[in-house]
């Protein structure tokens, strides 16, 4: 392994400031992501979150780190029970196949696989043992087969989300239970209701609670010390808040986790995500027509912290630039008009040494992958130029070898696809003959229209000096 280069600064959700990078332990990174619930199909929120996590990953190993990532399952829950009774299945086979899905999407989308993946249901002995020591340190107490954590016993409870104790019954989801001490106070283990799976603990059979379960696993995964902690922004509160609370209380040592990275949320249009407006986006639904590598660069074009606004024609945007970016690293590319602009005999190889500098200087930055994302534009925009110039491969072999580095440290393969169109091949240069004359024509509409129901289907266009070229998706 080679030792880390360059000063790294994230943002910190805990300080609200952006921070050195410095690890636990020299040249290694403890990342702990929180992972999916598996009661229904994954969405493109889970996407983007995995995406930008695997993305943060791969830069950081690309800096020379060794990174132990972990991806936990919350695989019981009450939507998991409410579904599998509803369904009349075992609530192990619906979680099983749901995170057999899971992974068959992630690795469509170009994500490393996690260093290991612990789920709720294999870890409830640790667990156990966790509440139990809060217990012992007063931080927690039984009640009637329950046991809750007893949140005025941590002080700095609220550190996370920035709101001050007192405030947080304003607009908090609390749990009603008259039996608590407390309002605020959240469950750690919950006594077994009819038609629920339990296991057998100290105060009776039950269940893990939602917030321990993460306590517990990066405890026994990461040595009780994390330096990254990951997660969408919508789990500040109260999971991550919780995490805190219980994971300092039990270890007694702060903090925990020494930065916590959260990843913007999900709209369609002007509306977050949700399944009650109608404007839900199933993953499998991307990927099934070989967009996912665009999804990936979607996701890219827009800060991580920041929400991500999903259109169909932004995906088809990110389908059309990714094409872009192919042709420019493909050796045998045919020459492109360039935006019209011929080639200036631009010192490629000064350029992608500048390129380098530029992407590096920019994913340093918190991970600023829209400014890194639009280094890699330039330099294929360069490429083209002096393509169209006249320039031999030679010539471009500088910038295009390095287009190629730079895409592949975050995870996006410029490496031309092989068409798998088949002998739909004459009907679609037919197509674009028709699209050509329209747009001769100044039709400019209907040659859109053919454009992006091709590319819908998985066939990309790019307009060039010589005519349309297009190319299929990757099979």
């Amino acid at each position: 392994m080679t030792a880390p280069a360059g000063t790294i600064r994230i943002y910190n959700t805990l300080s609200r400031r952006k921070e050195t990078f410095e690890t636990i332990d020299p040249g290694k990174v403890r990342m702990y992501v929180c992972g999916v619930t598996p009661y229904d199909s994954a969405h493109i929120g889970h996407g983007m979150s995995m995406t930008v996590f695997d993305i943060i990953r791969r830069y950081l190993e690309h800096r020379g780190y060794e990174v132990r990532h972990i991806q936990n399952f919350t695989d019981i829950d009450d939507k998991i029970i409410a579904r599998a009774n509803r369904e009349g299945i075992d609530p192990n086979d619906l979680t099983e196949d749901l995170i057999s899905q899971w992974h068959a999407e992630t690795a469509e989308l170009g994500a490393l696989p996690a260093s290991y993946y612990p789920r709720a249901t294999q870890e409830v002995g640790p667990i156990i043992e966790m509440i139990e020591g809060l217990i012992e340190k007063g931080h927690a107490y039984p009640v009637g087969g329950d046991v809750y954590f007893r949140v005025r016993s941590f002080p700095t409870y609220g550190k996370l989300s920035h709101r001050d104790l007192d405030d947080l019954f304003s607009g908090a989801r609390i749990e009603v239970d008259e039996r608590k001490d407390d309002p605020l106070d959240f469950a750690l283990w919950k006594a077994v209701k009819p038609g629920e799976p339990s296991w057998e603990s100290p105060w009776g059979p039950g269940r893990p609670g939602w917030h321990i379960e993460c306590s517990a696993m990066s405890s026994t995964y990461l040595d009780g010390m994390v330096d990254i902690h990951g997660g969408g922004s919508d789990l500040i509160f109260p999971h991550h808040e919780n995490e805190i609370a219980q994971s300092e209380a039990f270890l007694g040592h702060e903090p925990f986790a020494r930065y916590w990275v959260h990843n913007g949320l999900v709209k369609v249009g002007a509306d977050k995500m949700s399944k009650s407006l109608g404007n839900f986006v199933r993953l499998r639904d991307i990927l099934d027509r070989g967009l996912g590598p665009a999804f990936r660069l979607m996701v890219l074009q827009g800060h991580y912290r920041a929400p991500l606004t999903y259109s169909e024609e932004g995906l088809i945007a990110a389908e059309r630039g990714l094409e872009r970016l192919r042709l420019a690293a493909d050796p045998d590319a045919p020459v492109s008009d360039a935006d019209g602009i011929e080639g200036g005999g631009e010192d490629l190889a000064a350029l992608a040494a500048e390129s380098d500098r530029r992407f590096h200087e920019a994913m340093d930055d918190d991970f600023n992958s829209p400014i890194a994302v639009s280094v890699l534009f330039d330099l294929a925009r360069a490429i083209n130029r002096e393509r169209a110039g006249g320039a031999d491969g030679a010539t471009v072999e500088p910038a295009r070898a390095k287009l190629a580095e730079l895409a592949g440290v975050l995870g996006v393969d410029v490496t031309p696809a092989e068409s798998d169109a088949g002998n739909a091949g004459p009907f679609i240069d037919l197509l674009l003959k028709v699209r050509g004359e329209l747009r001769a024509a100044k039709q400019w509409a209907l040659s859109d229209l053919i454009r992006d129901e091709l590319a819908a289907l998985g066939v990309s266009v790019e307009d060039t000096a010589g005519g349309a070229t297009w190319s299929a998706k990757r099979g």
